[in-house]
């Protein structure tokens, strides 16, 4: 089965199609799938709703489909460092479906399990568990969080084999593993494919039965916000 690609657009094709469910790895900044955001901008897909911790910031990362208005709705734990994402929200623009970061991280990781929902402490008793189930366990509420079962992960990781079998780097493993876990079809992109059997087996943080498709490309590293001080005169 051929996974790897030429394009970002070559390997989302087909996969594409008004009103679904994207997961997205990444969060802030690091570990986007920066690519595959920019195929989708340009492929016009539009009433999108994306499972993301965040949308980027204005002009990079899913702040880009923002600000073309593809995306209906997010799921997101945090709004931020994207002026456009929060006036679209305030403005009744942008539908927002709030979740607490671990919850996020945790329903994206039940739908990649099959598992339709679990129950949690976080967000008891607050407008987190309005319209939600709760139950008591041993004198103490719980609310079900329903799994995330996208139809298409979108993610970013370091190195690959052509099997799929994934290497994420440091801080910029975060949110991708479960995002990629929780697609009915998964789409990678990284910056290096590597021979088949030389990745170590126990350095492999996610297994390519959950990668579908490959891409690798050239990436920009970004900071959200840069701080500096003047060096100190010797």
């Amino acid at each position: 089965m051929k996974k790897v690609y030429g394009s970002a657009s070559e390997a989302l094709d087909g996969l594409l199609s008004d009103g679904m469910l994207i997961a997205a790895g990444g969060f802030g900044l690091c570990g986007i799938p920066e690519l595959l955001i920019d195929a989708l901008v340009e492929s016009g897909v539009k009433d999108l709703t994306v499972a993301s911790n965040n949308a980027g910031v204005d002009d990079f990362g899913l702040g880009k489909l923002l600000a073309t208005r593809q995306i209906k709705k997010m799921m997101s734990s945090y709004v931020g460092e994207n002026k456009e994402f929060m006036r679209q929200y305030l403005g009744g623009e942008l539908e927002l479906e709030f979740n607490p970061q671990g919850t996020l991280a945790e329903r994206m990781r039940a739908g990649g399990a099959c598992i339709p929902g679990f129950y949690t402490k976080t967000g008891v008793g607050t407008q987190i568990a309005e319209g939600k189930e709760v139950k008591t366990f041993d004198g103490e509420d719980y609310i079900l969080e329903r799994g995330i079962f996208a139809d298409l992960s979108i993610v970013k990781a370091w190195k690959a084999d052509d099997t799929g079998n994934l290497v994420f780097r440091k801080t910029a493993r975060n949110f991708n593993p479960p995002a990629a876990m929780c697609g009915k079809v998964c789409v990678v992109e990284v910056e290096e494919i590597v021979p088949r059997g030389s990745l170590d087996p126990d350095h492999i943080h996610l297994p390519g039965i959950y990668v579908h498709r490959i891409v690798q490309g050239e990436h920009e590293k970004r900071i959200e916000q840069r701080t500096t001080r003047k060096r100190e005169e010797a």
